[in-house]
């Protein structure tokens, strides 16, 4: 296998000098990526003298299913419209007190650009509601969260909901450049000559589509040849990427049947039945898996479908509130939002690192260690970008060469890393991800007993979000 690997990372197309050098030196992470022995946590609360406590109050989502399924006859603010009446249900909240919605998503659907506005007026929300939709790849919801947070900490809002949505059933398709161009000037043609001189210019090449890619514009490179050579670089086999997958989904299943996906509600779709679960989970077998060839770096390649998170359609909404509005309205708070960051690397070589950049950073911003932290709730993109970000995180060599850092941040234990399910199992829709992310660690911390969880989410164009959730008191 690891003839195979170096084999790889030589023939991969446009291979970088800071790849080839990360791969000939040995990490210091073990196999297993067993962390070190936890140190005993501090108890002390986040909260900082003269900043509005902003709490979670309850978080859900419709049920994250594969393209092109129950779904896929509907459009993104239908999906949406759906998260924001299962909050609404759930939490009683009265639409009229909710003073801003803000949406993240990725691919847009053309028809309805802010797709906020839309699904909150069909979710029966006032006219009067202002509402905003943000994109910052897959962690756009995660910026539609700290939007609402810093709109309630700068006191412009008391009530926020957030979320995300993307459906990858029905991506925008357009004409080619040439056509477009064509019909926008026929659309102009004030005569019959001038529009049959236009007609006659057209050629058949004109009529070829332009398809979206899950790929960087600054590169031209997909995301999952970028996630392919990440492991060559960092040396993760194909062995270790399906034995990560297929932990994913076993935990998810075991999560799924134990009523542990609190946030999921159900979603009557028109025309069909109701939707329930997610339909993503589906555990395996290496030996299955194993004989799944590779999905972008052919032949050598490790990544395949088996190990990377499927495209999805799904949506989630998020109710934030500040502490003193919570508790006037009778809430009981799931748990605080506290610091947060994000980060951006290079693009190519680094782009699926936004995790171990973002890591440390929040953690020093909140004064804690990795010790401190009882959950830990990353976005699984591939299973090869997951491994790779545990190994450079546990680098000392990758912290002081590439990082700045003397010593290495340390990789999360895997007793406390996404032990109900990651979006490899339970899948991922873009711009829905990170308010997933943000509600699992919160119940998490409430079922097993922890008081601070830690959010780590990749984005496309080499960027990440970091966010420390500290479970309110019980």
């Amino acid at each position: 296998m690891t003839s195979m690997l170096s084999h790889a990372l030589r023939n991969l197309p446009a291979s970088s000098a800071w790849a080839a050098r990360l791969s000939a030196r040995s990490l210091s992470c073990s196999s297993q990526l067993q962390a070190a022995a936890v140190q005993p946590k501090s108890k002390k609360t986040l909260a900082k003298s003269g900043v509005k406590n902003i709490v979670v109050v309850e978080g859900v989502r419709i049920p994250f299913l594969q393209s092109g399924t129950s779904y896929a006859d509907l459009m993104p603010h239908d999906l949406a419209r759906a998260a924001l009446q299962g909050l609404l249900n759930r939490t009683s909240v009265p639409r009229d007190v909710v003073d801003y919605i803000v949406y993240g998503t990725v691919i847009q659907e053309v028809k309805t650009s802010n797709v906020a506005r839309e699904a909150a007026l069909g979710a029966g929300f006032s006219d009067k509601t202002p509402a905003h939709t943000v994109t910052m790849a897959c962690i756009s919801s995660n910026q539609a969260m700290t939007t609402g947070l810093g709109m309630i900490a700068a006191g412009q809002c008391d009530v926020v909901v957030a979320g995300g949505v993307e459906l990858m059933s029905d991506v925008p398709i357009r004409h080619s450049r040439k056509m477009r161009k064509t019909l926008l000037t026929l659309n102009r043609a004030k005569t019959l000559g001038q529009k049959l001189s236009l007609i006659s210019k057209i050629r058949p090449d004109y009529f070829a589509p332009e398809l979206p890619a899950v790929a960087e514009f600054s590169t031209s490179e997909t995301m999952g040849h970028s996630a392919d050579r990440l492991a060559a670089a960092f040396a993760v086999s194909r062995l270790e990427q399906d034995e990560y997958a297929l932990r994913s989904h076993t935990l998810a299943k075991k999560a799924q049947e134990g009523g542990l996906l609190l946030d999921v509600v159900p979603f009557k779709v028109p025309g069909k039945d109701t939707v329930s679960k997610d339909n993503g989970i589906r555990p395996s077998s290496l030996e299955q898996m194993g004989k799944l060839k590779p999905a972008f770096v052919k032949p050598f390649g490790t990544v395949t479908a088996a190990n990377s998170s499927f495209l999805t359609d799904g949506a989630s909404a998020i109710l934030l509130m500040s502490e003193e509005k919570a508790l006037a309205m009778g809430y009981k708070p799931k748990a605080y939002l506290r610091d947060f960051v994000y980060v951006s690397q290079d693009p190519k070589d680094q782009l699926l690192l936004g995790p171990t950049y973002a890591t440390p950073k929040v953690l020093e911003k909140a004064g804690l260690t990795m010790a401190d932290i009882d959950v830990f709730e990353f976005h699984e993109a591939f299973a090869g970008q997951i491994l790779a970000n545990l190994k450079a995180m546990d680098s000392d060599w990758f912290a002081q060469n590439y990082m700045g850092r003397k010593s290495k941040v340390g990789a999360p234990p895997l007793e406390k890393f996404n032990t109900w399910g990651g979006s490899l199992s339970l899948g991922h829709p873009f711009g829905a991800t990170g308010c997933r992310l943000v509600i699992t660690a919160a119940h998490r911390l409430k079922k097993e007993g922890g008081q601070y969880g830690l959010v780590a989410a990749c984005a496309a164009g080499g960027q990440g979000h970091a966010m420390i959730v500290e479970l309110y008191p019980q």
